[in-house]
């Protein structure tokens, strides 16, 4: 028997159910009003602000007011101020300053970096959930230590710290039950220095962090070698194999065949599934690796410190306008320059940005301890779980479920308590649990592990 027809059995033994529910949670028109108030003459405002700046390469000058480094971060720091203004005052924006010594590849000097960081704290004590969407603000030439040269790094990565600064702008005046942070960092093209940083100090804080989005490289709709357009879709890049994981998290890992479900894959067919009730046909797509090939991001450390951690990227990059001095070579212009963004493409990728983290914040937590049941030799699967253990109590769950080759889920189904028994094998599909509220928002879906 076909899927549908094997589910459209099941039976939760806390509420009957004879139909799956609908494969896609409700819409919710605030979170879709909110991402369409984003908008791309600010975003393109801005990516000439940060390219006004001349350079802001991580080694260049700290001390001018219009040039380098230094001049840029007072800049984004400037614009999250101004927005907490706006929006009540509820955003806390800070520097978060390290010192990075020489390394002896792209450190030659000693270095003060600064991370610029806003926080909008959640309204709900019990909730110690974090979200946090990153973009990185320095940027580079041809060659990675030259730091007076004009390197105007419009999309890479203007266009992510772009999406960040309008995210905050939308986002700092709304009420979520758990924390937000909006991060540009410095230093990724010295070595991801500042997201190490940050994501040090997130676990030493023990910071609650259940999602990092990652934007480098989203303006861009216009690829070259070969020539293709594409300002439909952007890539959610993803870990399979956890980088952090433990020898027994391997074990569990090997046992469960979950090499497609780590955390981090978890979260982007979250964001897929965002991208399809509120991307207006804008779509996110899935791609089974840690980053483009061979390659790191902001993200990366997130994910060594065992964080669910996705990055976004344009389908189809030109390197011509990446990491290249500004010249002309037989009639092509290289260099990231701001006339190779694509400011209504960028606009939609912060839209999906904005509505997978509105989704989440307004969701409840995650169910705690899920589990599938094997003391019986059965052909059911029989699922156990616990509310979760932050935040407010889900008004129900749903038990997501699909084929072993099924890249996304493929069916959906209600519950009213924290048990289910379906009559189809485990053996056979991967099923996950995640929590509802009220209206709808559902939490990111937890797979279960062996439980007796």
């Amino acid at each position: 028997m076909k899927l549908a027809s094997l589910l459209v059995l099941a039976s939760f033994t806390a509420r009957a159910q004879t139909r799956p529910a609908p494969l896609l949670p409700p819409a919710d028109a605030k979170i879709q009003q909110l991402a369409d108030d984003i908008s791309a003459k600010n975003l393109e405002a801005d990516i000439h602000q940060l390219v006004s700046f001349g350079t802001r390469h991580t080694l260049s000058d700290t001390q001018s007011p219009t040039r380098g480094i230094g001049a840029a971060r007072n800049w984004v720091k400037s614009e999250f101020e101004k927005y907490s203004r706006a929006g009540g005052g509820r955003l806390k924006v800070e520097l978060d300053t390290f010192t990075v010594k020489p390394d002896g590849r792209r450190i030659n000097k000693a270095v003060l970096m600064a991370n610029v960081l806003a926080t909008l704290p959640g309204t709900d004590p019990t909730d110690t959930r974090v979200i946090l969407v990153s973009g990185h603000l320095d940027s580079r030439v041809s060659d990675v230590m030259n730091a007076t040269a004009d390197a105007p790094g419009a999309n890479d990565d203007g266009s992510g710290t772009a999406l960040v600064l309008e995210l905050a702008r939308v986002l700092a005046g709304q009420q979520f039950p758990c924390t937000l942070k909006f991060v540009a960092v410095q230093g990724e093209e010295q070595g991801l220095y500042g997201s190490g940083h940050l994501a040090a100090r997130a676990k030493k804080e023990g910071w609650n962090l259940v999602a990092m989005l990652n934007n480098d490289i989203v303006g861009n709709s216009h690829g070259f070698d070969p020539a293709i357009n594409d300002d439909a879709h952007v890539r959610v890049f993803s870990e399979g194999g956890p980088a952090s994981e433990t020898p027994e998290q391997a074990r569990v890992r090997r046992q469960l065949s979950s090499e497609n479900d780590s955390p981090s894959r978890l979260l982007a067919r979250y964001i897929q599934r965002t991208a399809q009730l509120y991307g207006r046909g804008h779509q996110a797509v899935l791609v089974y690796r840690p980053d483009r090939f061979l390659r790191g991001g902001d993200h990366t450390p997130f994910n060594q410190q065992g964080f669910a951690a996705v990055r976004f990227t344009e389908m189809n990059e030109d390197y011509t306008h990446q990491h290249q001095d500004l010249r002309t070579e037989k009639g092509r212009a290289y260099g990231d320059v701001a006339e190779g963004v694509d400011f209504a493409y960028l606009r939609r990728n912060a839209g999906i940005n904005l509505a997978t983290v509105a989704s989440l914040a307004r969701a409840p937590a995650a169910p705690a301890n899920v589990e599938v049941l094997t003391t019986d030799l059965t052909n059911r699967t029989q699922l156990r779980w616990e509310a979760p253990a932050t935040g407010a109590q889900p008004a129900g769950y749903v038990v997501l479920v699909r084929e072993t080759s099924a890249p996304q889920w493929q069916q959906r189904f209600p519950s009213n308590g924290t048990t289910a028994d379906l009559p189809i094998s485990k053996d056979n599909f991967i099923f996950g649990v995640a929590s509802v509220d009220a209206a709808g928002h559902e939490s990111v879906a937890v797979l279960p592990v062996v439980g007796r």
